[in-house]
């Protein structure tokens, strides 16, 4: 069946998958580290190339293999690379794509540990960076050097909910020679494909919105290109960043209910948005939903909807957000998100806690600003939790 030609929906079902030679009618779990050849001729030929067969799990492996083809169709791009985690899509890309002397331009309010790991270690093998807001597209341009290898964009952002133009980045990191790699996590493919806008490489947490069951931990990296593919693949298995099979069937049983969940956490989070909004205790509130969101426009652009992620902050500062995590029930205080249920945290104290405090502020995650992930229980019941919670401020 050629699933390119099916709808979103249908892909997440079928697209990736293989002739199972048992007929299963999932993707099993191969769970192996090694696999055996048929002669020592098939055993060569594997090695001379992958497409040949399957030769240790740490290179290829049917699972992972069906995952990495299933994400690659839903992100129109050449090809997928599953790794271990995020961070280790991350740094697979950072490892091999930058070297001695390169530069690298990311947003100010990137992924926490994609910044700390840029700054505490690349730096120390000689790769100079800047951290800017990229949604200043005209600061994107003055910014960018001609040394710059990477122009890395996370959009919407993590935690500030700003976004970035993406097709205009894209023109910026090609007039200039540098390549553009666009963090996806927030959105997901279901609502935005940057490929399609012109960035080379776009990249995971699979642990979020794609798995959605807050039960595995996952990364993908998808390349626009061979050339780049080419690059990326072989550096990823050698410094052992592989996922896991078993990682990989739990993340193709998440990615089947994409569409759906994503549906049922937008409906919650514009009604949660809006009643923010208007709460006198409210100083606050950014979601691509609202029509007081200032970028409303380019999130129309880029994005199918406004994504089921928000910040706001409370009048009260530090000590009101948390007496609001400290009261809420239904939502879990915990990092993460994107998953069924929902979840709110501290991003000054939690995920952004490495940065200093002047830093943050730049990047604008101030002290009291309070991250929402919206999940799938009844709206009713999420409403009555805040409402509890909120009395106690």
């Amino acid at each position: 069946m050629d699933t390119k030609k099916l709808n979103f929906d249908t892909k997440l079902i079928h697209a990736g998958h293989y002739d199972e030679p048992f007929g299963s009618a999932t993707v099993p779990i191969y769970q192996t580290s090694t696999f055996a050849f048929k002669s020592a001729e098939h055993g060569a030929q594997c090695f001379d190339n992958n497409k040949k067969g399957y030769i240790y799990t740490r290179i290829n492996n049917p699972t992972i293999e069906a995952l990495e083809n299933n994400l690659a169709e839903l992100e129109n791009g050449y090809a997928g690379i599953a790794t271990a985690s995020g961070m280790g899509a991350c740094t697979s890309i950072y490892m091999a794509l930058l070297g001695k002397d390169a530069h690298f331009l990311s947003t100010s309010s990137v992924y926490g540990p994609s910044r700390s790991v840029m700054e505490n270690h690349f730096n120390r093998f000689g790769v100079s960076s800047d951290f800017i807001d990229t949604s200043d597209i005209e600061l994107v341009k003055k910014s960018i050097r001609p040394d710059t290898h990477i122009l890395f964009i996370e959009t919407p952002s993590n935690p500030t909910i700003q976004l970035t133009d993406i097709e205009a980045c894209a023109q910026i990191a090609h007039d200039n020679g540098a390549i553009l790699v666009v963090d996806n996590t927030f959105s997901s493919p279901c609502l935005q494909n940057p490929l399609d806008m012109g960035a080379d490489v776009v990249f995971h947490s699979l642990t979020k919105f794609i798995n959605g069951h807050a039960d595995a931990v996952g990364g993908i990296i998808i390349t626009k290109t061979k050339e780049l593919y080419d690059k990326i693949r072989p550096l990823m298995i050698s410094m052992g960043c592989n996922m896991d099979p078993h990682q990989a069937y739990l993340i193709l049983r998440g990615v089947k209910t994409l569409g759906l969940r994503m549906e049922r956490s937008q409906q919650n989070a514009k009604r949660i948005a809006q009643w923010l909004e208007s709460h006198p205790k409210v100083e606050w509130i950014k979601y691509p939903g609202l029509g007081s969101y200032t970028q409303k426009d380019l999130m129309k652009k880029q994005m199918r909807g406004p994504g089921a992620m928000m910040s706001f902050e409370l009048k009260g500062g530090i000590e009101a957000g948390a007496k609001l995590m400290n009261n809420v029930k239904v939502a879990t205080l915990a990092v993460s998100l994107g998953g069924v249920e929902t979840l709110i945290q501290h991003p000054a104290s939690m995920t952004h806690s490495g940065l200093p405090k002047e830093i943050r502020e730049k990047a604008g995650i101030s002290d009291g600003l309070v991250r929402y992930s919206v999940g799938i229980e009844d709206i009713n019941d999420l409403l009555k939790d805040l409402e509890e919670a909120f009395d106690k401020i």
